[in-house]
């Protein structure tokens, strides 16, 4: 016996496994395709709450139905009560003989006539007294002495009368009473009468209700469902071009469709959209011009550093080999070396110097600065590099000229500016002045050397630009090419500005503008 009921336990854990995991997989697949995309997702939402709707509207349809109907039957069976009285009253004095076969036999008249009262108004009833002693009924059957009604309806005739539903112990159908005092109302309450009827066609109304419910939300199913179709058609398919669009855009192509759509939302999200390609395509015209800037950068840089070393190597293996054997000649090819090496290092420093000018690194201070003492100290030790050239510095100053800035940085500008003028200058003069105007201080380094012609003047702020008549070999002493670059970063790094006027064969002037600085 116990055998029999471990295999039963062992078969009903089976049993409850597989029930447990086909409701896992379904619930998974509904899980999968709720969570699909926005289409099914609408679908389901709608069609899932219109049904928790129709069938709580069919439940509260119904349980509203019933009460409804109850309550007209109860004041039915109520209404029914008092005309069963009436008609009662009127027989009072006729000693219930109206409608009796046999006038003899008064309890055998009343009997008649509680049958025909009950099959007029299809109830059953009864009258009792007040001690709730039944003493007559409509039933075929005869009265047994002692019958008596529940107490409860006792205490309803008490109270002048009301209704009642109760269930039949054996179908379970509602039986409805009415309690009504018998005789006049003005009479003192001494027996009262009580109808009992059960409705038979309740069920078939709740049923038929039920089922025009059940037919309606069907066809109101069928209509949602063709709703959301639509509804998540419209939403999903302009959502479905801004994906594809996307797709487009990440494959490069920033072309994307201006089209009004049908929902304010997608409008919104496509104009985003717009700006976001449109900002991807600056960024992405930005990140090649970058790398076009840097390609041309290592390109250049390798250039100038490549012709220095090609010089040095060159010069080096002809002293190594042994080539170079009168002394002059040696000395002249270390001068070269030397000359070459220092070109380079001042090279690298000025890469270095524009990559943290580019970047950010360099901080300046802003502090008072006597642009005019400045420049002076300046020109003092640069006279002997112009006189080399046969050149001559002539200063014009003002006696105080206050900016704000980094006195280093100032410095490296002012002698930028200078040396340049020295290298294009020969058996010329430099100006040099220092102006005040208003709020301004103007710096202006002005020579009469050999110019830069029309078509270069653009270009002397790119890196390692050389004008064609400035141009010259690497036997030669010359600068990075990044010098004006330089100056112009840190004058702009100053809150100042430079510009610059040349004629071929002329000359050439800059002039530089500082914010002036006052006490006040």
């Amino acid at each position: 016996m116990n055998s029999f009921f471990q295999k039963c336990q062992k078969w009903f854990k089976k049993i409850l496994g597989a029930v447990w995991g086909l409701w896992n997989i379904f619930r998974n697949f509904l899980q999968e395709q709720y969570n699909k995309n926005i289409y099914t997702r609408v679908i389901f939402t709608n069609v899932t709450v219109f049904a928790l709707g129709l069938i709580i509207l069919t439940i509260l349809s119904s349980f509203a139905v019933r009460q409804v109907t109850y309550a007209q039957i109860q004041q039915e069976m109520l209404r029914k009560a008092k005309r069963v009285n009436f008609a009662l009253l009127q027989q009072k004095d006729r000693n219930w003989i109206l409608y009796s076969n046999d006038a003899d036999d008064p309890s055998k008249a009343r009997q008649e006539l509680m049958k025909f009262l009950a099959d007029s108004f299809d109830s059953k009833i009864t009258v009792f007294d007040m001690e709730g002693n039944i003493t007559d009924t409509s039933e075929e059957q005869e009265l047994v002495p002692g019958s008596k009604v529940d107490k409860k309806f006792v205490e309803m005739l008490k109270k002048g009368g009301n209704t009642a539903r109760i269930f039949d112990g054996e179908t379970e159908q509602p039986i409805f009473i009415a309690v009504f005092p018998m005789g006049n109302t003005n009479d003192s309450i001494e027996r009262g009468i009580m109808l009992e009827s059960k409705p038979s066609n309740y069920d078939l109304v709740s049923n038929t209700i039920r089922s025009y419910l059940i037919i309606g939300g069907m066809i109101l199913l069928i209509i949602v469902i063709f709703i959301s179709i639509h509804l998540a058609t419209q939403i999903s398919k302009p959502i479905s071009q801004l994906a594809t669009t996307m797709a487009e855009v990440s494959r490069g192509s920033y072309i994307l469709s201006t089209d009004d759509k049908d929902l304010d939302e997608i409008n919104v999200l496509a104009e985003q959209l717009n700006k976001l390609a449109e900002r991807l395509q600056q960024l992405q015209a930005e990140s090649q011009k970058i790398e076009e800037e840097k390609t041309r950068l290592f390109s250049e840089i390798s250039h100038e550093i490549r012709t220095p070393l090609t010089s040095v190597q060159g010069f080096v293996e002809a002293i190594r080999d042994g080539m170079v054997q009168d002394e002059l000649l040696m000395k002249k090819y270390l001068d070269t070396i030397y000359t070459q090496t220092l070109h380079i290092s001042r090279l690298v420093d000025d890469l270095l110097i524009i990559s943290r000018l580019e970047s950010g690194n360099i901080s300046v201070e802003k502090l008072p600065v006597d642009l005019s003492t400045l420049t002076q100290n300046i020109v003092t030790t640069m006279e002997s590099l112009a006189s080399n050239k046969n050149t001559s510095i002539i200063v014009q100053r003002a006696e105080k000229a206050l900016v704000i800035g980094d006195v280093d940085r100032m410095e490296q500008i002012i002698k930028n500016l200078i040396k340049n003028a020295i290298e294009a200058t020969e058996n010329g003069t430099i100006r040099v002045s220092v102006v005040v105007q208003q709020d301004n201080v103007l710096l202006t380094v002005e020579d009469n050397g050999i110019g830069i012609a029309p078509d270069d003047l653009p270009h002397i702020w790119e890196r390692f630009y050389r004008a064609k008549n400035q141009r010259r070999s690497y036997a030669q002493e010359e600068g990075s090419g990044l010098g004006l670059v330089i100056v112009k970063k840190l004058v702009e790094l100053q809150d100042g500005k430079i510009d610059v006027k040349s004629k071929l064969g002329k000359g050439t002037t800059f002039t530089v503008t500082f914010p002036s600085y006052t006490q006040e």
